[in-house]
């Protein structure tokens, strides 16, 4: 066993940001609280589990990759050869002592490398065999994502490692099992493994592979541009080699009274949370973040305080990170936000709104903005999504965010930003809409 030292594990720091200043009579208490983990990428110890650690190589880790193999990647054939290549790419990436599993994707789930219900353990030898292995996936069959991800979910827990991971990739619609059926497999999976997942071309839907990444606490985008595949596979791949620790849960404790009125992650991308608690002793709450590597997130924490007279003040919320340790109990990450309420009757200070309070308000309704707007413009409501992305363009336009933007304009003809004032375009790329709502949530950091 390698000597581990302390230092080498990641180190967590939170600041929280808010105006604590309330008017007499006021309850509402918000704050953005910024979890930054650094120091990670070398040899550790994992938090919690100094087993889990490969000498010399970080975490030990398991990633199943599932490629939809259903009849229409056949359309154009390239859309396979692609799916196929970014694989290999993917592969390519893998650390030297990882587990990992291709799985062909299509009403049923098969294993496509190494078989036999296990993992492989990345080297030069399997990383070939595995890309062999590649050459025999074709196109043919339905779609069923649930028994993808239920077979990952067997592999992946084979294996006794820190690092759970799934990418998954589909070019089609859900088509031969139930929305019942999708969310009951979720659901089994979740807190299970995080998932990464893709659409190719544009026959796909939105809000399937959105819902897939925000179960399982990944990423979600399209490639439109199949012959793309290969460097998002690459990218995605090496960020889930630099996870260090999984099952990071962001814990809320508050005090008698206070009820908790959400709390969002809002950076880097838009994500609700509130419905994920799960009760952690008294007056207590954890919200999963999932698997960490050396980066930076905020989250939106709201509590509704009791009233209370002009000069008292409480501690309206502590937030803290904890991970489970192997036996199931609780390790706190060292990390500590408190949330704090003070009445005034200063006016000043009780009705300015902290800048990064309002800027992630901003962007959690731009978020919201865009996905309203394009299901009015799908139900043919002109007026309501004219309205709904105008108020979009206002909002990416206040906050700076200009990749927001951008996709905005290939759906709007912008007229003025600063009001929101906008024409829907006539005729818009099928792509380009897909692109817009795929990437609503992403959001800008606040300009410090």
């Amino acid at each position: 066993m390698a000597n581990f030292s302390k230092s080498n594990v990641p180190q967590f720091a939170m600041d929280v940001y808010q105006n604590e200043y309330l008017p007499e009579g006021g309850r509402e208490v918000n704050a953005i609280v910024t979890v930054t983990s650094t120091g990670g990428g070398t040899i550790g110890s994992a938090v919690g589990a100094p087993h889990l650690w490969t000498a010399g190589q970080g975490p030990s880790a398991a990633v199943a990759i599932m490629v939809d193999c259903s009849g229409s990647m056949d359309y154009p054939p390239t859309k396979m050869r692609n799916a196929r290549d970014a694989t290999a790419a993917a592969i390519d990436t893998l650390r030297d002592g990882v587990h990992f599993a291709v799985i062909g994707g299509t009403h049923v789930a098969k294993e496509v490398y190494p078989g036999g219900g296990s993992l492989a353990v990345a080297d030069a030898t399997t990383r070939d065999q595995a890309k062999q292995a590649l050459r025999r996936l074709s196109a043919g069959g339905g779609t069923a994502i649930g028994t993808w991800l239920r077979l990952a979910d067997r592999l992946l827990s084979s294996a006794d490692v820190a690092i759970r991971h799934g990418i998954l990739l589909t070019d089609g619609r859900n088509e031969h099992e139930s929305p019942e059926d999708l969310k009951a497999a979720l659901d089994s999976c979740a807190g299970r493994f995080t998932c990464d997942a893709r659409g190719v071309g544009t026959d796909w839907e939105v809000k399937e592979v959105t819902g897939i990444a925000s179960a399982l606490l990944g990423t979600a985008d399209i490639v439109a541009d199949p012959a793309a595949l290969a460097a998002d596979f690459t990218q995605m791949m090496e960020t889930a080699m630099g996870k260090e620790v999984a099952d990071v849960a962001l814990r809320v404790w508050t005090p008698v009274g206070t009820t908790i009125k959400f709390v969002k992650q809002v950076a880097p991308t838009v994500e609700e949370l509130t419905d994920r608690r799960t009760e952690a002793g008294p007056r207590a709450g954890d919200y999963p973040t999932g698997s960490w590597g050396d980066e930076s997130r905020d989250y939106h924490v709201c509590v509704e305080v009791p009233a209370a007279n002009i000069g008292q003040e409480m501690l309206a919320a502590r937030v803290s990170l904890v991970v489970p340790q192997p036996d199931g109990t609780p390790q706190n990450l060292g990390a500590q936000g408190l949330v704090r309420a003070v009445w005034t009757d200063d006016m000043v200070a009780s009705t300015s709104i902290n800048p990064q309070v309002a800027h992630y308000t901003g962007q959690a309704e731009l978020a919201q903005a865009i996905q309203q707007g394009l299901d009015l413009r799908k139900a043919g409501d002109i007026d309501g999504a004219t309205a709904k992305l105008g108020r979009a363009v206002q909002l990416a336009n206040d906050s700076g965010n200009a990749d927001t933007a951008k996709l905005l304009s290939k759906v709007v003809d912008v007229v003025d930003a600063t009001t929101g004032t906008v024409r829907l375009k006539a005729k818009v790329e099928e792509a380009d809409e897909m692109t817009l709502e795929t990437r609503s949530t992403k959001t800008v950091r606040v300009k410090k």
